[in-house]
């Protein structure tokens, strides 16, 4: 934002004009006394050019301000300062002591940029020393070695004038070898906030407290009835541990009045951690074991928020910038926008026992163009939290205006203050960078509050995922901000429905003008086009399954990581992600499939053909329909066509085999096509192709068949009729035995004479047949022995080995 003094022809106040006007006459005071007092020739190393040393901007001496207590002093308060001066030169210091300086007010937040800029530079105009009496002296100091200091001086003694923000400044003065005489070797300014009485009117201040973090559990789970969740690596235990980085924000936020910012996949990973779980170590995974430490957390971060405002991102916080500007134009991009936002209320809520809101859409930076406000308000949200240096003011606005922001179709922007949300980024690590990003916050805060008289609200997000370094010093200035005079808390959305300003900008800039750093390090639109094609795949693999959750679940949210904005810089990390989630599904769809067939030979004109289906999957597959096809009709038809289907389900862990029936037209070779189908027409799986020979069966073997069947039959009536001839011969028998036994008259003794005459003329009656149906003597049959020689012979007790015919039932050789 800008101020008045930070546009030309724009000014101060006149009570703050009239102030820096004396500031301005004190200031060079000192520097008009000392050139009336100069010397008439300085000495003769005075006129020697400056060393390289000396050149430096910095000075020869590190000046390193490790604590500046209180942050904020009111009337009675004793300011101490301790830290380190080091000599970086090659010459040892004599005579130097470290003094505190105070300098004028700094009226605008741009001339607080601009001191924080040249915070260690000895180029320039130096405050004078406070006094003799608040210094630290040391005889020398040796090249490479560092002296702690520490020094204390009552507010009382700074004289400090209005309300207002003052530099500050440590210095260390001394002699070299080289330029024996006293300077300034080395200097760190920072600056004092001065606000002694609270203000009529305190600024409203929203300060989100974000807790993300990268993506952690792979689309793996394990076979059992749990799903035994996988992680990619071990790195979030030692986040949540204590003395990780998420172990500090949780620590420290829990006593801050803040808006807790959370994505819901931590909760997630965190709560699956509290059970059992699997951590991949290469090709194998291991036993996680840090369900005690996953616990602690989860309580202590239930206690932190518990009657604070919860603002929940949508799953894993996709990047929309990535999306509106690669992704919308890949069909089913924005779909998964959506199912990120729709779990999240069975995410947080159960876990944290908060209801969060999920009103608010946080782009990376806070940086906007309309093609983001369109894709972020696309699945629900109406509040698009921004930043002032992406929705700049287009005027020459004095002051910095409040943060909610009407930018049409019912989108409200919340604009976060670019200086205080950047004001804890870069490196952190020592307890100078810390301190001085501290004073430089509060400093803002203070000079934002004192542009104005009217009440305004305004909204600080930070980094995404601050260090624990950084976490720490946030949480220090917030606490310093909260027992100040000038601000008071206020939640995010009540900072959002406040009374927009109605001279600051509502104008979303194009797309054209986002940041190209920013853009440099978005997904890709192949990324997106792997999402989508993922996302098919578990489409199609879903309605196959008994229990479609198992899978829909850890695929869907890895889906949503694979457009986490936690990949941002990490292309190859991003990408080696989605394939593993891709390949995973392959291999699970792939447990479903045909087995593959040799070739099959067809000998009739029908048979019927088998195909088996195998389901190595835990659970039940179907129903699915598998579709056998000719590819040579014409030669084989199946089921009567070219094709036919038939619906098939199998158990989990066994096969299932479905029979085709096939009819052959022609001899030679056809190929026959296996493929699985789902009920919705998609194809399932890898087709099976197989070769089916046929033998084509000819007229002649046809011939030789029917003569064949012709000849049994015509055995068969044979043999009904010698068994018919058979029958009448015992009957003629059995009368003959009858009237042998009779008395014979004298016809009858003349008819038997008559007939043996007859008989043994040939001109008697037709014996039974033989075997085939030849006569005995025919055949050349001897009579069997122990045969009666006439028909009223005995027959013999005991019948003798039978050589003759096959009886009835009997197997007949032919």
């Amino acid at each position: 934002m800008a101020e008045a003094a930070d546009f030309q022809g724009t000014s101060p106040s006149p009570a703050r004009r009239g102030l820096r006007r004396a500031q301005a006459l004190l200031a060079g005071a000192p520097l008009l006394a000392g050139l009336f007092q100069l010397p008439a020739a300085g000495p003769a190393h005075a006129q020697e050019p400056a060393t390289a040393e000396a050149a430096s901007d910095a000075g020869p001496v590190a000046v390193a301000v490790d604590s500046l207590t209180p942050s904020v002093p009111t009337d009675g308060d004793t300011v101490t300062v301790s830290g380190t001066v080091t000599n970086n030169g090659k010459r040892a210091v004599t005579d130097a002591h470290v003094a505190l300086r105070l300098g004028p007010e700094v009226a605008t937040r741009s001339a607080i940029d601009a001191v924080a800029k040249n915070a260690d530079s000895l180029q320039g105009s130096i405050a004078p020393e406070v006094g003799d009496k608040y210094t630290e002296k040391f005889s020398k100091l040796t090249p490479g070695v560092s002296e702690h200091f520490n020094i204390s001086v009552p507010v009382d003694e700074l004289n400090l004038g209005r309300d207002g923000v003052y530099e500050f400044a440590v210095s260390l003065s001394g002699q070299t070898s080289a330029q024996p005489w006293e300077q300034v070797l080395g200097i760190q300014r920072t600056f004092l906030p001065w606000k002694p009485d609270a203000a009529d009117t305190r600024t409203k201040t929203t300060f989100l407290w974000p807790l993300v973090s990268t993506t952690h559990m792979a689309a793996e789970t394990g076979p059992n009835e749990e799903q035994t969740p996988v992680f990619l690596n071990d790195d979030l235990a030692r986040e949540i541990s204590p003395g990780g980085r998420l172990n500090q924000m949780v620590a420290l936020g829990k006593s801050l009045d803040v808006t807790w910012v959370i994505d819901p996949d931590l909760l997630a990973s965190v709560d699956a951690m509290t059970g059992k779980y699997r951590v991949r170590n290469g090709e194998e995974t291991t036993p996680g074991t840090h369900q005690a430490v996953a616990k602690q957390w989860l309580a202590d971060l239930q206690a932190a928020v518990s009657g604070k405002e919860v603002v929940a991102l949508p799953f894993a916080d996709p990047d929309l910038a990535s999306l509106a500007h690669n992704g919308t134009g890949i069909t089913g991009s924005l779909s998964q926008l959506k199912d990120a936002t729709d779990v999240v209320a069975n995410t947080v809520e159960p876990i944290l026992h908060v209801k969060p809101s999920t009103d608010f859409a946080w782009p990376v930076d806070g940086s906007v163009d309309r093609s983001i406000v369109k894709v972020a308000t696309s699945a629900g949200a109406d509040k698009v939290i921004a930043r002032s240096d992406s929705l700049q003011e287009a005027g020459a606005l004095p002051y910095t205006p409040s943060a909610a922001r009407p930018i049409g179709g019912g989108t409200t922007a919340v604009v976060a203050d670019a200086r205080m949300s950047t004001a804890f980024e870069g490196e952190l690590n020592t307890a100078s960078a810390s301190t001085l990003a501290v004073q430089r916050f509060l400093a803002q805060s203070l000079e934002l509050g004192l542009q104005t008289g009217k009440q305004r609200s305004i909204v600080v997000a930070p980094q995404r995922m601050p260090s624990g370094s950084q976490a720490r010093a946030m949480a220090e200035a917030l606490g310093a901000l909260q027992g100040g005079t000038w601000s008071q808390s206020q939640e995010l959305s009540a900072a959002a429905v406040a009374k927009p300003d109605p001279r600051a900008t509502t104008k979303v800039p194009a797309t054209s003008s986002y940041p190209s750093s920013l853009r440099k390090k978005e997904l890709r639109r192949s990324a997106f086009v792997q999402i989508t094609q993922t996302q098919d795949k578990l489409g199609n693999f879903k309605v196959v399954l008994s229990d479609e959750s198992r899978v829909v679940t850890p695929f869907g949210r890895a889906l949503n990581r694979g457009m986490s904005a936690s990949w941002r810089g990490r292309a190859a990390e991003a990408e080696s992600f989605r394939d593993g989630v891709e390949s995973y599904l392959d291999g699970l769809a792939g447990r479903v499939r045909l087995i593959d067939k040799s070739e099959t030979k067809l000998s009739g004109r029908s048979a019927t053909i088998p195909v088996t289906v195998q389901n190595n999957l835990v659970q039940d597959v179907g129903p699915l329909v598998l579709r056998l096809s000719s590819t040579n009709p014409t030669r084989l038809e199946i089921g009567g066509s070219a094709y036919q289907e038939q619906p098939v389900s199998v158990s989990g862990g066994h096969s299932q085999s479905v029979k085709f029936t096939t009819s052959a037209n022609a001899n030679g070779r056809a190929t026959v096509i296996a493929q699985l189908y789902t009920t919705d027409g998609r194809k399932y799986g890898e087709p099976v192709s197989f070769d089916v020979k046929v033998t084509e069966i000819t007229a002649t073997v046809m011939l030789v068949i029917g003569g064949g069947v012709l000849l049994l039959v015509l055995a068969g009536f044979r043999m009904y009729t010698q068994r018919k001839r058979a029958a009448a011969r015992e009957a003629d028998e059995a009368a003959s035995d009858e009237k042998d036994q009779a008395a014979p008259t004298e016809e009858d003794q003349a008819g038997a004479s008559e007939t043996d005459d007859a008989e043994r003329a040939g001109d008697g009656p037709e014996k039974p047949a033989g075997p085939g149906g030849d006569l005995p003597e025919e055949s050349g049959a001897e009579p069997r022995a122990g045969d009666p020689e006439q028909p009223s012979d005995p027959t013999p007790d005991t019948a003798t080995e039978n050589a003759g015919p096959s009886g009835t039932g009997e197997r007949v050789d032919r």
